[in-house]
Protein backbone atom coordinates (compact mmCIF):
# COMPACT_ATOMS: atom_id res chain seq x y z
CA UNK A 1 0.00 0.00 0.00
CA UNK A 2 2.25 2.43 0.99
CA UNK A 3 4.78 1.70 -2.47
CA UNK A 4 1.29 2.11 -4.23
CA UNK A 5 1.21 5.84 -2.93
CA UNK A 6 5.19 6.48 -2.95
CA UNK A 7 5.57 6.18 -6.52
CA UNK A 8 3.01 8.88 -7.48
CA UNK A 9 4.65 11.08 -5.06
CA UNK A 10 8.15 10.98 -6.62
CA UNK A 11 7.07 11.25 -9.82
CA UNK A 12 5.08 14.33 -8.99
CA UNK A 13 8.19 16.08 -7.31
CA UNK A 14 10.51 15.40 -10.12
CA UNK A 15 8.34 16.37 -11.95
CA UNK A 16 7.73 19.93 -10.11
CA UNK A 17 11.47 19.86 -10.11
CA UNK A 18 11.90 19.53 -13.65
CA UNK A 19 9.31 22.41 -13.99
CA UNK A 20 11.27 25.26 -11.81
CA UNK A 21 13.50 27.38 -12.97
CA UNK A 22 15.23 30.33 -10.93
CA UNK A 23 16.69 32.64 -12.91
CA UNK A 24 19.86 36.07 -11.21
CA UNK A 25 19.51 39.28 -12.54
CA UNK A 26 21.88 39.14 -15.32
CA UNK A 27 20.19 36.02 -17.00
CA UNK A 28 17.08 35.69 -19.06
CA UNK A 29 14.79 32.42 -20.38
CA UNK A 30 13.92 32.08 -23.92
CA UNK A 31 10.67 29.69 -24.25
CA UNK A 32 9.75 27.72 -26.55
CA UNK A 33 6.37 26.05 -27.06
CA UNK A 34 6.24 22.80 -29.03
CA UNK A 35 9.14 24.46 -30.96
CA UNK A 36 7.59 27.88 -31.91
CA UNK A 37 8.95 30.62 -29.81
CA UNK A 38 7.00 31.78 -26.80
CA UNK A 39 8.43 34.36 -24.85
CA UNK A 40 11.38 35.59 -22.85
CA UNK A 41 11.09 34.95 -18.92
CA UNK A 42 12.68 35.95 -16.33
CA UNK A 43 14.46 36.83 -14.00
CA UNK A 44 13.11 35.13 -10.77
CA UNK A 45 11.11 31.69 -10.68
CA UNK A 46 9.86 30.55 -13.79
CA UNK A 47 8.02 27.49 -14.46
CA UNK A 48 8.01 25.28 -17.82
CA UNK A 49 5.88 22.47 -18.38
CA UNK A 50 8.67 19.36 -19.14
CA UNK A 51 8.44 17.96 -22.48
CA UNK A 52 6.64 20.57 -23.90
CA UNK A 53 8.18 23.87 -23.44
CA UNK A 54 11.60 24.14 -23.81
CA UNK A 55 14.07 27.35 -22.20
CA UNK A 56 17.07 28.40 -23.13
CA UNK A 57 19.04 30.90 -20.55
CA UNK A 58 20.75 33.60 -22.04
CA UNK A 59 23.60 36.08 -19.90
CA UNK A 60 23.04 39.35 -20.78
CA UNK A 61 26.02 40.83 -18.52
CA UNK A 62 29.15 42.37 -21.11
CA UNK A 63 31.44 39.57 -22.25
CA UNK A 64 35.14 40.09 -22.57
CA UNK A 65 36.60 38.45 -25.61
CA UNK A 66 40.53 38.29 -26.67
CA UNK A 67 40.76 38.83 -30.31
CA UNK A 68 43.25 36.67 -31.62
CA UNK A 69 46.18 37.84 -33.61
CA UNK A 70 45.30 38.29 -36.79
CA UNK A 71 48.22 38.92 -39.84
CA UNK A 72 47.44 42.50 -41.38
CA UNK A 73 49.43 43.81 -44.59
CA UNK A 74 48.77 47.40 -44.33
CA UNK A 75 47.78 50.03 -47.05
CA UNK A 76 52.09 50.74 -47.66
CA UNK A 77 52.44 46.96 -47.73
CA UNK A 78 53.96 46.09 -44.29
CA UNK A 79 53.29 42.80 -42.59
CA UNK A 80 51.86 43.50 -38.81
CA UNK A 81 50.51 40.80 -36.45
CA UNK A 82 47.70 42.35 -34.62
CA UNK A 83 45.64 41.39 -31.77
CA UNK A 84 42.49 43.47 -29.36
CA UNK A 85 39.93 42.72 -26.82
CA UNK A 86 35.83 43.29 -27.67
CA UNK A 87 33.54 43.63 -24.90
CA UNK A 88 30.14 43.21 -25.78
CA UNK A 89 26.24 42.07 -24.41
CA UNK A 90 23.13 40.76 -25.54
CA UNK A 91 20.28 43.30 -25.26
CA UNK A 92 17.84 41.29 -27.36
CA UNK A 93 17.85 37.39 -26.13
CA UNK A 94 15.23 36.26 -28.25
CA UNK A 95 17.60 37.60 -31.62
CA UNK A 96 20.96 36.58 -29.80
CA UNK A 97 18.96 32.78 -29.63
CA UNK A 98 16.66 32.90 -32.70
CA UNK A 99 19.03 34.85 -35.28
CA UNK A 100 22.06 33.15 -34.95
CA UNK A 101 23.31 29.50 -34.20
CA UNK A 102 26.00 30.80 -31.13
CA UNK A 103 26.27 34.31 -31.45
CA UNK A 104 29.86 34.14 -29.21
CA UNK A 105 31.35 32.64 -32.02
CA UNK A 106 29.77 34.82 -34.71
CA UNK A 107 30.42 37.25 -32.86
CA UNK A 108 33.97 36.36 -32.55
CA UNK A 109 34.45 35.43 -36.23
CA UNK A 110 33.06 39.19 -37.17
CA UNK A 111 35.45 40.89 -34.95
CA UNK A 112 38.52 38.78 -36.41
CA UNK A 113 37.31 39.62 -40.29
CA UNK A 114 36.69 43.17 -39.16
CA UNK A 115 39.68 43.88 -37.37
CA UNK A 116 41.61 42.68 -40.87
CA UNK A 117 39.54 44.33 -43.36
CA UNK A 118 39.73 47.79 -41.42
CA UNK A 119 43.81 47.86 -40.16
CA UNK A 120 44.31 47.06 -43.96
CA UNK A 121 43.24 49.96 -45.39
CA UNK A 122 45.56 52.05 -43.33
CA UNK A 123 49.17 52.85 -43.13
CA UNK A 124 51.48 51.76 -40.56
CA UNK A 125 51.92 55.21 -39.04
CA UNK A 126 47.96 55.65 -38.84
CA UNK A 127 47.92 52.35 -36.55
CA UNK A 128 50.62 53.26 -34.45
CA UNK A 129 49.57 56.90 -33.85
CA UNK A 130 45.86 57.11 -34.54
CA UNK A 131 44.40 54.05 -32.34
CA UNK A 132 41.70 55.73 -30.97
CA UNK A 133 40.25 56.33 -34.09
CA UNK A 134 40.96 52.82 -35.10
CA UNK A 135 39.12 51.51 -32.79
CA UNK A 136 35.92 53.76 -33.05
CA UNK A 137 35.48 52.75 -36.80
CA UNK A 138 35.73 48.54 -35.56
CA UNK A 139 33.25 48.87 -33.07
CA UNK A 140 31.01 50.81 -35.34
CA UNK A 141 31.37 48.28 -38.22
CA UNK A 142 30.83 45.21 -35.41
CA UNK A 143 28.16 47.08 -33.91
CA UNK A 144 26.04 47.70 -37.19
CA UNK A 145 26.57 43.75 -37.92
CA UNK A 146 25.88 42.56 -35.21
CA UNK A 147 22.76 44.39 -34.49
CA UNK A 148 20.34 42.01 -35.57
CA UNK A 149 21.99 39.34 -33.65
CA UNK A 150 20.33 41.15 -30.46
CA UNK A 151 24.20 41.93 -29.70
CA UNK A 152 25.59 45.23 -29.13
CA UNK A 153 29.31 46.08 -28.85
CA UNK A 154 30.75 48.36 -26.10
CA UNK A 155 34.14 48.93 -26.89
CA UNK A 156 36.76 47.45 -29.31
CA UNK A 157 40.83 48.02 -28.38
CA UNK A 158 43.94 47.31 -29.78
CA UNK A 159 46.27 46.03 -27.80
CA UNK A 160 49.48 44.98 -29.74
CA UNK A 161 50.78 45.81 -33.42
CA UNK A 162 54.01 43.36 -33.43
CA UNK A 163 56.43 44.14 -36.00
CA UNK A 164 59.18 42.68 -37.44
CA UNK A 165 62.76 43.11 -36.25
CA UNK A 166 63.89 44.71 -39.63
CA UNK A 167 60.98 47.15 -39.43
CA UNK A 168 62.03 48.21 -35.87
CA UNK A 169 65.15 49.32 -36.56
CA UNK A 170 63.83 51.32 -39.42
CA UNK A 171 61.29 53.09 -36.93
CA UNK A 172 63.82 53.98 -34.67
CA UNK A 173 66.34 55.29 -37.55
CA UNK A 174 63.51 57.42 -38.55
CA UNK A 175 62.97 58.66 -35.10
CA UNK A 176 66.37 59.43 -34.50
CA UNK A 177 66.77 61.30 -38.08
CA UNK A 178 63.88 63.34 -36.29
CA UNK A 179 64.97 64.21 -33.36
CA UNK A 180 68.40 65.51 -35.00
CA UNK A 181 66.46 67.56 -37.27
CA UNK A 182 64.58 69.39 -34.47
CA UNK A 183 67.52 70.00 -32.46
CA UNK A 184 69.30 71.37 -35.16
CA UNK A 185 66.67 73.64 -36.21
CA UNK A 186 65.93 74.50 -32.05
CA UNK A 187 69.27 75.07 -32.22
CA UNK A 188 69.38 77.59 -35.38
CA UNK A 189 66.20 79.69 -33.89
CA UNK A 190 68.50 79.78 -30.80
CA UNK A 191 71.51 81.44 -32.40
CA UNK A 192 69.28 83.56 -34.31
CA UNK A 193 67.20 84.66 -31.21
CA UNK A 194 70.62 85.57 -29.73
CA UNK A 195 72.07 87.42 -32.49
CA UNK A 196 69.27 89.67 -32.67
CA UNK A 197 69.30 90.43 -28.92
CA UNK A 198 73.11 91.15 -29.10
CA UNK A 199 72.77 93.98 -32.32
CA UNK A 200 69.64 95.31 -30.11
CA UNK A 201 72.52 95.50 -27.27
CA UNK A 202 75.32 96.82 -29.33
CA UNK A 203 72.70 99.78 -30.64
CA UNK A 204 72.24 100.25 -27.27
CA UNK A 205 75.65 100.68 -26.02
CA UNK A 206 76.72 102.73 -29.07
CA UNK A 207 74.36 105.33 -28.11
CA UNK A 208 76.35 105.82 -25.03
CA UNK A 209 79.90 104.96 -24.15
CA UNK A 210 79.09 104.98 -20.34
CA UNK A 211 77.43 101.60 -21.38
CA UNK A 212 80.33 100.24 -22.34
CA UNK A 213 82.64 101.23 -19.50
CA UNK A 214 79.85 99.94 -16.68
CA UNK A 215 80.26 96.48 -18.98
CA UNK A 216 83.22 96.53 -19.30
CA UNK A 217 84.04 97.02 -15.32
CA UNK A 218 81.11 94.11 -14.81
CA UNK A 219 83.25 92.02 -16.88
CA UNK A 220 86.26 92.54 -14.85
CA UNK A 221 84.33 92.13 -11.83
CA UNK A 222 83.24 88.66 -13.05
CA UNK A 223 87.27 87.45 -13.81
CA UNK A 224 88.12 88.85 -10.16
CA UNK A 225 86.14 86.05 -8.56
CA UNK A 226 87.34 83.29 -11.17
CA UNK A 227 90.09 81.22 -9.05
CA UNK A 228 91.55 80.80 -12.52
CA UNK A 229 95.73 80.44 -13.43
CA UNK A 230 95.26 82.72 -16.78
CA UNK A 231 92.95 85.66 -16.84
CA UNK A 232 92.25 87.28 -20.05
CA UNK A 233 92.48 90.94 -19.95
CA UNK A 234 90.49 92.68 -22.35
CA UNK A 235 91.29 96.14 -23.63
CA UNK A 236 88.34 98.79 -24.39
CA UNK A 237 89.46 99.99 -28.56
CA UNK A 238 89.55 103.28 -27.66
CA UNK A 239 92.51 102.64 -25.34
CA UNK A 240 94.13 100.98 -28.64
CA UNK A 241 93.10 104.21 -31.01
CA UNK A 242 95.31 106.08 -28.50
CA UNK A 243 98.14 104.28 -28.35
CA UNK A 244 98.05 104.16 -32.34
CA UNK A 245 97.72 107.80 -32.06
CA UNK A 246 101.05 108.05 -29.82
CA UNK A 247 102.49 105.63 -31.97
CA UNK A 248 102.11 107.97 -34.90
CA UNK A 249 104.04 110.87 -33.39
CA UNK A 250 103.69 114.76 -33.73
CA UNK A 251 102.67 115.73 -37.59
CA UNK A 252 104.80 118.06 -40.05
CA UNK A 253 105.22 121.44 -38.97
CA UNK A 254 104.18 120.25 -35.49
CA UNK A 255 107.78 118.90 -34.31
CA UNK A 256 109.82 121.61 -33.42
CA UNK A 257 106.90 124.08 -33.01
CA UNK A 258 106.32 127.34 -35.73
CA UNK A 259 109.55 127.60 -37.80
CA UNK A 260 110.46 131.62 -37.83
CA UNK A 261 111.63 133.30 -41.11
CA UNK A 262 115.51 134.44 -40.84
CA UNK A 263 116.00 137.31 -39.93
CA UNK A 264 117.35 140.37 -42.47
CA UNK A 265 120.45 142.42 -42.21
CA UNK A 266 120.06 146.18 -42.66
CA UNK A 267 120.64 147.13 -46.46
CA UNK A 268 119.37 144.08 -47.64
CA UNK A 269 116.50 143.67 -49.79
CA UNK A 270 114.10 140.51 -49.05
Amino acid sequence: MFISWLVPVVLILLLIAASIRILPEYKRGVVFFLGRFQAVKGPGLVIIIPLVQKMQIVDLRVITMDVPEQDVISKDNVTVRVNAVLYFRVVDAEKAIIQVEHFVTATSQLAQTTLRSVLGKHDLDEMLSERDKLNDDIQEIIDSSAESWGIKVANVEIKHVDLDESMIRAIARQAEAERERRAKVIHAEGELQASKKLVEAANVMSENSAALQLRYLQTMSDMSNRNASTIVFPLPMDIMEAFKSMSRGPGPGKAGGSQQEPEQEPGQEP
